[in-house]
């Protein structure tokens, strides 16, 4: 019964919920909200947020240290495809303040024992295979447009990579295949993992309504990503340190999102 509740309700039963349609003001609306929660108790928030630059860094580091540079591209922008994964506490922090409910670590650390967690580890288990997909793609299309030689250096790496003649083709390709894989990833957990939150309803039914919102409001979804994209760039073009005040934002600011979408 378990297993059969990773996909469905406790009842056994599919949700359909209704769907709203909303505009883009809605999506400038909701980050308005997810920043007001962040304002709130900002001091809460900053230890999930660090977790960002700090993978983020390490990742570099360790890319860098491995003569691996061809993958530090990929590691930076896949590590996105993750957000949903690693905001889910925010996530919750936005619905009990809403509900008018405790929002203390004790109670928000609460969630690791609701009876949606399996489904939220399926859920996980999705984006962690699209960003492992990403990860493999990005690889054998390096090595198939511009080859596995030495990097001398990040810079010159760099320089290297953007001069040689294949690099347009490379770039639209690499760009072009990650972004079918972000789109993936939004249309199947904007509304999945704040729902799972939301309501003891089973993957399929939170997938099944993420696609179906996504489809009803296309404008507004893809506004939303391309913001949540360029937050996040913005972020990195900091040296990550943005991220400490971006991700927890757009954390918060998915659940609002959510109970926009969402009836």
């Amino acid at each position: 019964m378990s297993t059969f509740h990773v996909m469905t309700s406790g009842s056994g039963t599919i949700e359909h919920p209704e769907i709203r349609r909303i505009g883009l003001s809605d999506v400038t609306g909701a980050l308005r909200e997810g920043f007001e929660d962040f304002r709130e108790r900002p001091s809460h928030y900053a230890f999930f947020a660090l977790i960002y630059p700090i993978a983020g860094v390490l990742m570099v580091a360790w890319s860098a240290g491995m003569a691996l540079l061809p993958m530090v591209y990929p590691l930076l922008t896949g590590f996105a495809l993750l957000g949903p994964l690693l905001a889910l506490a925010l996530m919750d922090v936005s619905r009990r303040r809403e509900y008018g409910q405790p929002s203390e670590w004790s109670q928000v650390l609460g969630l690791f024992r609701s009876p949606s967690m399996p489904a939220l580890l399926m859920m996980s288990l999705y984006l962690v295979t699209l960003f492992m997909l990403w990860l493999v793609i990005s690889r054998a299309l390096y090595l198939s447009f511009i080859g596995d030689y030495p990097a001398p250096g990040i810079f010159a790496f760099f320089n290297d990579v953007l001069g040689h003649p294949n690099a347009a083709a490379f770039l639209i390709w690499s760009n072009g295949l990650g972004f079918l894989l972000a789109l993936t990833a939004l249309v199947i957990s904007i509304v999945a993992f704040p729902m799972l939150l939301d309501r003891d309803c089973g993957a399929a039914s939170a997938v099944a309504t993420s696609v179906r919102a996504s489809l009803a409001n296309p404008l507004p979804v893809a506004a939303w990503g391309l913001m949540v994209a360029a937050l996040l760039a913005i972020g990195m073009a900091t040296l990550m340190v943005g991220l400490v005040v971006i991700v927890p934002v757009l954390g918060h600011a998915t659940w609002h999102f959510y109970r926009r979408l969402v009836v």
